[in-house]
């Protein structure tokens, strides 16, 4: 087996695209296909680009310090995307700063041959916003006007309040603050806001209860 592929790969005008190939029959075959994280890609970085919506932001010295990290461990994490069909292109979640640092440094770009290593969920807008949120919290890292923005988006896009909390994993406070930021509290002067949150659990037994019922 081992000699077949290694004559294959050799046989090969692309090499990139033959590892490509097998990486993808390889993640197909996987258990763990449901993880993106099982199917690193290698795109070019002309195929990536940023989304508009990222509250996190980085300091000069910590953008310094992810040079000096690529530059000397190479690239331990992939950059988090989704495929945007209108775009033709992959837009980036979470790990804007890994790309900057690349599409920055000529250096890096030619280490990794112009090649950036992501990986790709299936999100829409709100989902996407969610999950950026997620992983810049993870990290203790965002913009409080930025995620005040973000939290606008996502009330005009018609979330609830609850969903907003679950999903960012905001206390019911934290998103009281976020909608003064930008003011959207002042276009519901008049709603008294709950500070007990139902959880995802309790919604979901309510959910199946009322379908019971209906049932029944």
């Amino acid at each position: 087996m081992d000699k077949v592929i290694r004559e294959a790969y050799e046989a090969a005008k692309d090499k990139h695209a033959f590892v490509e190939q097998a990486r993808e029959l390889l993640h197909e075959l996987s258990p763990q296909k449901e993880q993106p994280v099982d199917r690193i890609r290698w795109v070019p970085i002309e195929q990536v680009t940023a989304n508009d919506y990222n509250p996190n932001s980085v300091a000069k010295n910590e953008m310094r310090l992810l040079y000096t990290s690529i530059k000397h461990d190479g690239y331990t994490q992939p950059v988090v995307t989704i495929w945007d069909e209108a775009k033709e292109k992959y837009v980036i979640v979470d790990g804007f700063h890994r790309y900057l640092t690349m599409k920055s440094n000529k250096d890096i770009l030619e280490w990794t041959n112009g090649l950036l290593p992501i990986v790709v969920i299936k999100k829409d807008i709100n989902d996407r916003m969610a999950s950026t949120v997620r992983h810049n919290r993870a990290r203790g890292k965002h913009s409080i006007t930025g995620m005040a923005n973000m939290v606008f988006s996502m009330l005009d896009n018609g979330w609830s309040d609850e969903a907003i909390c679950l999903e960012l994993g905001l206390e019911a406070e934290e998103l009281i603050r976020l909608k003064h930021v930008t003011g959207f509290s002042k276009l519901f002067e008049n709603v008294e806001y709950r500070k007990a949150w139902e959880t995802k659990r309790q919604i979901e037994i309510k959910k199946a209860y009322k379908e019971s019922q209906n049932e029944g």
